[in-house]
């Protein structure tokens, strides 16, 4: 099914326009409520930003069934990463850029205006198509906390696809990682550099040493582990007194991930004592695995949806995560599709037509057809 090319940019690019950073989407919100409501829609919206900082709130659209068959819910996300404000987007030879110096928030936006798009396209045609929920949620790139604060008892039905992958449509991810976030702490002793080094306790340096005892990178196939920031001290005079290090570690097996969590706090414990200071560790679940269940209703669908396109599915283990990992764990069936942008999270990210018209067609077939 073809879709309305010039009616699509105009609203994605009107999107795209306004400023929706994690923590700041409210006017993305205040945009999503408006359109479905004008248009006679059931529309919820939370208030789910007022617990972790963000202005903005989950978006729940229900639109009624037409036909038999199980509902499905369709994801995407409103906010986008920075640098995401004032973004000018350019529409060129069947691609979509921005300017240069900002992202251009095809992730995830290219969603929205991908769900947006097939409601018309279906309401114009006049297709019968399954019950359906669209839920526009907040902060997913900033630790999916829209979805972790959003009221599942809104939401009768329990598959959720997102539309929000990147890169060739096609994939069908087998299992996505837990991940778990890591914040350690180490107290010293200052003193002055050049007169009584041998009087203070060096914080950076125990910093140093304690990820000097762990492998980080590519553990093995099913976990990686990563230091993502180091930070402590000040002046080059004084024996620094305190630091910290971020990490993460994820992983497909809960054992493995458990295993390199005890290496790192231990590691930190042994730093600080070998120098004499203090080491605390925190830790934080950011998001459980995800492992679909291939004899479900949703997975099937979208591997029917996919072959009658034409498209052969490959089957991949992720190495990320998002709102369907936090779905998951809360019992729903989830799965996905690229809407056809690359390099995300990048001044050069782009949105491919061609590939965004493959998933539009996946998506289209997954809404008006039963197994």
């Amino acid at each position: 099914m073809q879709f309305n090319e010039k009616r699509m940019l105009d609203r994605l690019m009107e999107m795209i326009r306004i400023d929706s950073p994690s923590f700041h989407e409210k006017p993305m919100t205040d945009y999503l409520e408006k359109y479905f409501k004008d248009r006679g829609y059931e529309v919820y919206r939370d208030e789910a930003g007022s617990k972790f900082g963000s202005d903005g709130g989950n978006v729940l659209v229900h639109i009624p069934g037409t036909m038999e068959g199980e509902a499905i819910c369709f994801n995407a996300h409103q906010d986008t990463v920075e640098p995401g404000r004032g973004i000018e987007p350019v529409y060129k030879d069947g691609k979509v850029t921005s300017a240069g110096d900002t992202v251009l928030g095809a992730d995830d936006k290219s969603g929205i205006a991908m769900l947006m798009e097939l409601l018309d396209v279906i309401k114009e045609n006049d297709v019968p198509h399954r019950e359906m929920y669209y839920l526009f949620t907040i902060c997913e790139e900033q630790g999916m906390h829209g979805a972790k604060n959003f009221d599942i008892s809104k939401l009768p039905c329990r598959n959720l696809y997102a539309l929000d992958g990147a890169g060739q449509v096609g994939g069908v991810s087998t299992s996505s990682p837990s991940k778990y976030g890591i914040r350690a702490v180490f107290h010293g002793k200052a003193a002055h550099a050049g007169i009584e080094p041998q009087n203070g306790i060096n914080a950076v340096c125990m910093a140093a040493r304690a990820i000097s005892l762990v492998k980080f990178g590519r553990i093995d196939k099913e976990t990686t582990s990563n230091v993502g920031r180091i930070e402590g001290g000040g002046m080059t005079n004084v024996v620094s007194d305190s630091a910290f290090f971020t990490a993460e570690v994820r992983s497909h097996s809960e054992e493995k991930l458990q295993h390199q969590l005890d290496l790192i706090q231990k590691a930190c414990q042994q730093a600080a004592e070998e120098f004499g200071g203090k080491a605390e560790v925190e830790l934080s679940h950011d998001y459980p695995a995800a492992k679909p269940n291939p004899e479900s209703f949703l997975y099937q669908l979208n591997l029917k949806a996919l072959k009658a396109e034409g498209i052969e599915p490959h089957y991949v283990i992720s190495g990320g995560g998002g709102d369907s990992n936090i779905f998951s764990g809360k019992g729903f069936e989830c799965g996905g599709i690229s809407t056809g942008m690359l390099d995300v999270h990048g001044v050069n990210e782009t949105l491919r037509l061609d590939i965004f018209q493959q998933a539009f067609n996946v998506v289209y077939r997954m809404m008006t057809e039963n197994l």
